[in-house]
């Protein structure tokens, strides 16, 4: 397995397929690189260097028991472009991993970054407060921690059927897709889901996003039940310059179906533009 240590002394699992410019993934909770795979087999087939990391904490990556927060994620995903000297860089990133690409361009800007793309993505916040009405309460990220704690296997197979929309009337439910997101979930130490929920609700990524100055797809399905899409594209693309927003009518969270194919088709467009 291709890893490399970050300064802390965390190994960090990394695919690497395909040559040409860099398109780096970031997965969302509580999953890992292989959720990219179709995504990771298109772009190195079309000519790009596709790669995609497991977030510290989660899959083959090492289980720390600190720096399961989003400055130290981004500072990960740092020191994976540097260790292996990516330039013209396209970061895309999912859910939770779309607030790590925010908070990466925050802390470390733009010199190695040509564009993004923002997926179904947590930014600018989403918990409710005062200043973000549109949020969802605490109360719904306490229920997810408490879901975890108490039986996180039952919890996870739960939460797929939101994930992907397979609670909608007209879905076509796969059980083969349910059963990948559970076994994806199992693979994230208990510490670090529960660490993980706190970074992806309670981060305001206003201030990085208003750093972002390079070309950017933000791309939202409007039957997001997970990181619903008022509080999130919808706010963030307000935020950054040069945004591009892509909704998609009744997409759920997770790529799936005519969703994922639609998204694959918009990405080869994005990244060739």
């Amino acid at each position: 397995m291709a890893t490399f240590t970050t300064g802390d002394g965390t190994p960090i699992f990394y695919k690497d397929w395909g040559g040409g410019r860099p398109v780096v993934f970031s997965h969302g909770w509580p999953l890992n690189a292989d959720a990219w795979d179709d995504q990771l087999n298109l772009v190195a087939s079309n000519g790009y260097r596709a790669i995609a990391h497991d977030r510290r904490g989660h899959g083959r990556s090492g289980q720390p028991w600190h720096g399961n927060e989003m400055d130290t994620y981004a500072d990960d995903l740092a020191e994976l472009i540097e260790t292996l000297d990516l330039r013209d860089v396209v970061l895309v990133g999912h859910s939770t991993g779309g607030g790590e690409v925010a908070r990466y361009i925050g802390r470390h800007g733009t010199s190695r970054v040509a564009k993004a793309v923002l997926l179904g993505a947590v930014p600018p916040l989403m918990l409710k407060t005062e200043a973000n009405p549109l949020g969802l309460p605490i109360e719904a990220f306490d229920a997810i921690r408490a879901g975890v704690s108490a039986d996180r296997s039952q919890f996870y197979r739960d939460l797929s059927i939101p994930f992907f929309g397979f609670n909608r009337p007209d879905a076509v439910v796969s059980e083969g897709q349910r059963d990948s997101f559970w076994l994806w979930s199992m693979q994230v130490g208990l510490k670090a889901a529960l660490d993980c929920i706190k970074a992806f609700s309670e981060t305001d990524f206003t201030e990085d996003l208003k750093r972002v100055d390079v070309p950017t797809l933000i791309a939202h399905g409007d039957d997001d039940q997970i990181v619903p899409i008022t509080a999130a594209a919808l706010e963030s693309v307000k935020l950054v310059e040069n945004a591009t927003l892509k909704i998609y009518p009744g997409a759920p969270h997770g790529l799936t179906g005519s969703f994922r194919d639609t998204f694959n088709t918009d990405l080869l467009a994005f990244l060739a533009s």
